[in-house]
């Protein structure tokens, strides 16, 4: 199947609407309604137990670990939280999920009214940002379902039962946004939050954060269009591509005097567009009823905790709110304040995992400034890893290693021409401290002032159309001088001392 491809992004007569719906899964041991374990890609239907399976008699008991990590990211989303919520049965038919429905919160979720305030780029550029928020309608507890794996060759669809039953979170957002960056950065601004809060590890690439965004187009002042919904978007990356090119799409199609249709849509990311999945005009009835199993949750806070209440059988608010960590946000403002960096490094190091306590264990471990070393872990470190597909755990430099390179740079031991070739020997991980590469490179700054003088003379002797030009004026020649001094050393010399040399050469 073939994609239309829109290159230009035409929305002035027309108002883009984006909200988000985001399945997240709890990081819990268990189910949210029975003992099953939860691990990723464990043998199919290895963990499921009667009550995921639906075997008649079995009853839910819920897991308190998943109202509590519900709460936590309610109160982190600035949610109220309802100290009264009520589960629900949303009926329909799918080959995995055994029971035929679903339990859920559609009446009254734990959580709801609040917001997430994200910070995104303007034209591209991390030193122009913009702070923005969305509104958090809902947040609510529901099953996942199970898993169908379909078998093109033997034309079979195959069931696995690991997943059914497993703690979900879902995010409902308004529809706040406008673009696909805004979609993406809100996203990963949630994924950043629940991270730190360990309610839910959020690894998209595993299916524990899932994403499905309602898109429509307006003309300025009318009422909302026709929206379509994208599904199961799995990547922050395609979130972003999927949006922006629905909305390309619905422009074109109604420009051109079509009809947007109220369906469900895929992302193809190899097609990089969306393709029709199912309608919505025949709205399905899903037939939502309370859940006759399970009582209404009552949560309490510090006001209404009956005195002889044990505290070990209910959920406390306020205990909860108390041990709260410090959410990203928070984390940036104090990277910056205490490090002096850029409000847009702070960013970076949040967004790649544990590249913040990598950056903190070298500034720990060495005299060079922060705001120097930050430039060599972002612009070196990082760099590298992103070019090799490698995480910040699995970089063969470690921060004890880069530590001892640029204490080595600040003591001007060397410069950082061989300390960028120092790096590129540690790369190869065979063991060696930086040291012990500076010293079988012959690396170490020339010290001998002597020596250096004489090769500042035979450079200025050998260059005599940019020494008339140094002596008429055009100081950005000198520039060249150094980097012939530097390559004659193969970058052994202080550039600053050889620019002192050079300078004291010349005006003689």
């Amino acid at each position: 199947m073939a994609c239309t491809s829109f290159h230009v992004l035409r929305l002035a007569p027309w108002v883009p609407v984006v909200g988000l719906e985001i399945h997240a899964q709890i990081s819990s041991n268990s189910k949210l309604f029975s003992g099953s374990q939860v691990q990723f890609a464990a043998p199919p239907n290895s963990l499921v137990s009667f009550f995921d399976a639906s075997l008649p008699g079995t009853l839910p008991v819920l897991n308190r670990r998943c109202v509590e990590a519900a709460v936590m990211t309610g109160l982190a989303l600035n949610c109220s939280i309802n100290k009264k919520s009520l589960f629900d049965r949303k009926h329909y038919f799918y080959a995995d999920l055994p029971a035929g429905y679903q339990i859920t919160q559609q009446r009254v979720p734990i959580a709801v009214n609040g917001s997430l305030s994200y910070s995104r780029c303007i034209d591209n550029k991390m030193s122009q940002m913009v702070t923005k928020t969305v509104r958090i309608k809902q947040i609510q507890l529901e099953q996942d379902s199970g898993k169908s794996l379909h078998d093109d060759t033997r034309s079979q669809t195959l069931v696995d039962l690991n997943r059914a039953g497993v703690g979900l979170m879902e995010v409902v957002m308004e529809p706040d946004m406008c673009c696909g960056e805004e979609a993406a950065a809100a996203v990963r601004e949630l994924q950043l939050i629940l991270q730190t809060l360990g309610s839910s590890q959020a690894v998209m690439a595993e299916g524990q954060l899932r994403v499905d965004a309602n898109v429509s187009v307006h003309r300025p002042g009318e009422p909302y269009g026709v929206r379509t919904e994208v599904k199961n978007i799995n990547s922050v990356r395609f979130l972003a591509k999927a949006v922006d090119y629905e909305i390309q799409r619905q422009i074109e199609e109604l420009e051109n005097g079509g009809k947007i249709l109220n369906e469900t849509r895929a992302f193809d990311s190899k097609l990089g567009c969306t393709v029709p999945m199912r309608d919505k005009e025949g709205k399905q009835d899903y037939r939502f009823m309370p859940e006759p199993n399970l009582p209404p949750l009552i949560l309490y806070d510090a006001k209404s905790l009956p005195a002889n209440m044990n505290h070990q059988q209910v959920v406390n608010i306020d205990w909860i709110h108390e041990r709260l960590p410090d959410l990203p946000s928070v984390k940036r403002a104090k990277l910056v304040e205490r490090y002096g960096i850029l409000p847009e490094h702070s960013f970076t190091l949040l967004n790649e995992d544990g590249l913040t306590e990598f950056f903190e264990n070298v500034v720990n471990q060495t005299q060079m400034k922060p705001k120097k070393v930050i430039g060599w872990v972002l612009n070196y470190l990082l760099s590298y890893l992103k070019q090799h597909s490698l995480t910040v755990k699995e970089s063969p430099i470690s921060s004890f290693l880069l530590a001892d390179l640029l204490n080595l740079l600040e003591k001007k031991e060397i410069s950082s021409t061989a300390a960028k070739q120092v790096l590129a020997e540690l790369w190869k991980g065979e063991g060696k401290t930086p040291l012990e590469i500076v010293k079988e490179k012959k690396l170490e700054l020339i010290q001998d002032q002597k020596e250096l003088e004489q090769i500042c003379q035979a450079v200025i002797d050998g260059q005599e159309n940019e020494v008339m030009a140094i002596k008429a004026g055009n100081r950005k020649v000198l520039n060249k001088l150094i980097g012939l001094v530097q390559r004659e050393t193969q970058g052994r010399s202080n550039p600053v001392l050889v620019k002192q040399l050079l300078e004291k050469r010349l005006s003689e």
